[in-house]
């Protein structure tokens, strides 16, 4: 993917399957300590994958033609939807449709070949995360990098926030590597333990417990990281909203203390129009009868 360190070795841990990521990404960080302390913090804070987000990077390395069909008719359904293209975007949201439906039903295939199954709650995060690829840009370049930490959602509304789903923001935009399907898994098998076992044995079961323990620990850590974010978001989300809500009740409230103000001015001014009207009627009258009795006083002098 690139010469970055980081990024190369993300690419390598991205690659793997849920339960070897954490053990794998401690040893990177371990092993580059000494050398790079930096690189060793950044690789020890790499967050595992949720399992919708692994679903999508495998779907990315082991079913790339399916993946490029996906991203590509989201570019043209963006195309469609710039160009006001009222009969193209209904065609291509009907393909979107059944897209979506079938690569999803792929990707549950390939997890349980890769000894995971998925959920009916994780698919539909998985077919979440392909719409957002495909109506948001965006997201489509996070999907392209195959290190998302993170399911996709598209709102419709501005761009998707993706910089947070994505392992190392700076691969967005760039593509996963192909890789070679692994040895296929069985999901939900377990070994019969030996009834009786060697302290070295015993010792080493022990770790394998604590290990997956640490793992379940890890996991339920990272997973409530990214409902916290999540929550921030929504709450700061809400916050502004409120704020808006509460500037536009008192420019309301402005707006019709103002209409009171203009329409008591105008019931005043109503009222002055029509004392004004009478006061010149009656100028009126007494300016005619002030002519009538100039008029008369004029002839009575005349007659003098």
């Amino acid at each position: 993917m690139a010469t970055d360190p980081l990024l190369s070795i993300a690419e390598e841990l991205y690659a793997l399957t849920p339960a070897e990521f954490t053990g794998t990404r401690n040893e990177w960080a371990k092993q580059a300590k000494a050398d790079d302390p930096e690189l060793a913090k950044r690789l020890a804070g790499l967050r595992k994958p949720s399992v919708a987000a692994w679903v999508v990077n495998m779907m990315m390395r082991h079913q790339g033609d399916q993946m490029t069909q996906v991203l590509e008719l989201g570019a043209s359904l963006r195309a469609a939807q710039e160009n006001l293209d009222g009969d193209a975007l209904r065609e291509l949201t009907r393909q979107r449709r059944q897209l979506t439906t079938a690569v999803t039903r792929q990707g549950r295939e390939l997890a349980n070949e890769l000894g995971q199954r998925l959920t009916e709650a994780v698919a539909d995060q998985v077919q979440n995360t392909l719409h957002a690829a495909m109506v948001d840009e965006d997201a489509a370049a996070a999907v392209r990098s195959g290190l998302l930490v993170s399911a996709l959602t598209a709102t419709g509304v501005g761009a998707a926030d993706v910089v947070d789903s994505v392992a190392v923001p700076s691969a967005i935009g760039l593509t996963a590597r192909p890789r070679p399907m692994p040895a296929p898994k069985r999901a939900g098998l377990s070994v019969v333990p030996d009834l009786e076992k060697s302290p070295d044995e015993a010792a080493a079961a022990k770790e394998a417990e604590r290990r997956q323990a640490q793992e379940a620990v890890e996991k339920a850590r990272d997973d409530a990281d990214d409902a916290r974010r999540r929550l921030r978001k929504a709450t700061r989300r809400i916050e502004k909203v409120q704020a808006r809500t509460l500037q536009a009740a008192e420019e309301l409230d402005e707006a019709r203390r103002r209409v009171a103000e203009l329409e008591h001015e105008l019931e005043t001014l109503d009222e002055d129009a029509v004392e004004a009207d009478e006061r010149k009627e009656r100028a009126d009258q007494r300016y005619v009868a002030a002519q009538e009795a100039l008029e008369e006083a004029q002839v009575a002098l005349d007659r003098i």
